[in-house]
């Protein structure tokens, strides 16, 4: 696995496909928030923060799901409406970038085409990348999002389809996530992988599973090889 000083060379790949909450930004606090605030409203105790982080990325219902069994209430029929409602207001009370994403994004961008692929509604999605000034690096239609015409990650549907609109093959196809729905994500696909490990969705991932072609960084500067 590369160390956490080293350089991941990227000189290779016409397309570097981002996951978004984990990767490119630390949005756990702001997660865990909207999903105590819901718990909460339904009679449950709160839960802690990195406990929720590691039930994010299969998508809102997933988590919303997720949480209610694991603060052993009943989830109410609306409980998924309400959690958006509630996220929705308070996406970026304390969402920002991780340190080093903007600069890679630059170096990146003049290299390759640039995506994002993420479970996260599309709608809070693009909010976001505005509000942290990080949608200026993707095409509006590189942007794909959990509730859109594919499926959600793992499935292979929405990362094929940014492979087919940048028209490259999967060969020169890297996928950067944090967790082990992005690196099945990538296998499924044929692409090439780069596991976050700064990422709160790395936390739990089945270590036994890397291979020594999967990549690994500590840091998005590592993302700018030589």
């Amino acid at each position: 696995m590369t160390g956490a000083r080293a350089q991941l060379s990227t000189d290779n790949y016409q397309l570097i496909v981002f996951d978004l909450d984990g990767t490119l930004i630390d949005s756990r606090r702001d997660l865990a928030n909207a999903t105590n605030a819901l718990l909460v409203e339904c009679g449950a105790a709160a839960l802690p923060e990195d406990r929720i982080g590691r039930m994010v990325g299969d998508g809102a219902a997933t988590l919303v799901a997720r949480a209610f069994e694991a603060a052993g209430i009943a989830r109410p029929t609306d409980a998924l409406a309400r959690f958006l409602r509630i996220y929705g207001a308070h996406l970026l009370d304390h969402t920002r970038p991780y340190p080093g994403i903007a600069a890679a994004l630059d170096a990146l961008g003049r290299r390759a085409s640039l995506a994002v692929l993420t479970n996260k509604p599309l709608a809070s999605t693009r909010e976001i990348l505005a509000g942290l000034d990080l949608a200026r690096h993707f095409d509006a239609d590189a942007v794909v999002g959990g509730d859109g015409p594919f499926p959600r990650k793992p499935d292979p549907a929405g990362l094929r389809h940014l492979i087919a609109r940048a028209g490259v093959t999967s060969d020169a196809t890297l996928l950067v996530g944090d967790s082990v729905i992005d690196w099945k994500t990538a296998r499924a696909a044929s692409a090439h992988v780069c596991l976050a490990r700064y990422g709160f969705g790395f936390e739990g991932f089945p270590l036994d599973e890397i291979t020594a072609g999967d990549r690994t960084i500590d840091s998005p500067e590592a993302l700018i090889g030589a």
